[in-house]
């Protein structure tokens, strides 16, 4: 059982381990120069954010820089892992099927006692690896490269900001693998994956507060807030639900679609 998730998954390890280092290394800078602007954030806070332009305000959901959690929040988890980590995993997703196709190892794969359905979902299930350790790994540097620079986070709530992107970036991962079974060559696949993830992070961003901000609700960055978990301590798990079925929904697709063509 799930020898195509196990095979996919050690491949990936190095990989993942390396990630976690890089993502680690992110958090360990932002931390490390936040004191050298807090004192001046203390007081100016306001004046700061409006020295950005309102569409940036908008876009990364700027909050507050007078605090290591806003500042976080900023510089780490809406930029590091909803924009950086979600393209990423996307990115990956987009290889998984097309790269097998692309270089002639699907007929391979689909001459053992495997059926379609369970390559793309063992498939799929193997970018759990990049996402567990990097989500593994980089709230220890978090909160130790607090402690060494004289502030304090809630355990909690970096717990909870980690754990909770697991979902968004396996419904990211999931638009990668849709991309993947559509398109043969990997590259085209991968591309299209990017283009859809930034696009609909650019949709949900732009479109708060307007008209037209349900049209909004079909990004998976509406879901994953992490704003509401630092600063508030407020945790959705009704969005977590969604996540795990846009998640579903993607993976089944992605199994039909699959099933159905030729390769």
């Amino acid at each position: 059982m799930l020898e195509i998730a196990q095979y996919d998954g050690r491949n990936r390890l190095r990989g993942s381990i390396y990630l976690a280092i890089a993502m680690s290394l992110l958090a360990g800078i932002v931390i490390w120069i936040y004191p050298s602007f807090s004192e001046s954030f203390d007081d100016v806070d306001e004046a700061f954010l409006q020295a950005y332009p309102d569409e940036v305000i908008q876009l990364f959901d700027i909050q507050t820089m007078a605090t290591l959690e806003g500042f976080l929040a900023f510089e780490l988890y809406i930029f590091g892992w909803t924009i950086l980590l979600g393209l990423y995993l996307a990115y990956l997703g987009a290889g998984t099927i097309a790269d097998d196709i692309e270089r002639g190892r699907i007929d391979i794969l689909l001459s053992m006692p495997v059926s379609r359905s369970q390559t793309v979902v063992e498939k799929f299930l193997a970018l759990a690896v990049p996402i567990v350790v990097v989500n593994v790994v980089t709230p220890v540097v978090v909160y130790a490269s607090a402690e060494l620079v004289g502030e304090s986070l809630s355990i909690g709530d970096i717990v909870a900001v980690h754990a909770l992107s697991i979902p968004y970036l396996f419904a990211c991962a999931g638009i990668g693998l849709l991309a993947s079974v559509v398109v043969d060559r990997t590259s085209i696949a991968q591309r299209i994956a990017l283009g859809v993830t930034f696009g609909l992070f650019m949709l949900e961003s732009l479109l708060v507060d307007t008209d037209y901000e349900a049209v909004g609700a079909i990004a998976p960055m509406r879901y994953y807030d992490p704003n509401a978990i630092l600063l508030e301590s407020s945790y959705d798990l009704g969005d977590v639900g969604v996540l795990i079925g846009m998640t579903l929904l993607l993976v089944a697709v992605s199994v039909v679609w699959f099933k159905r063509r030729d390769v």
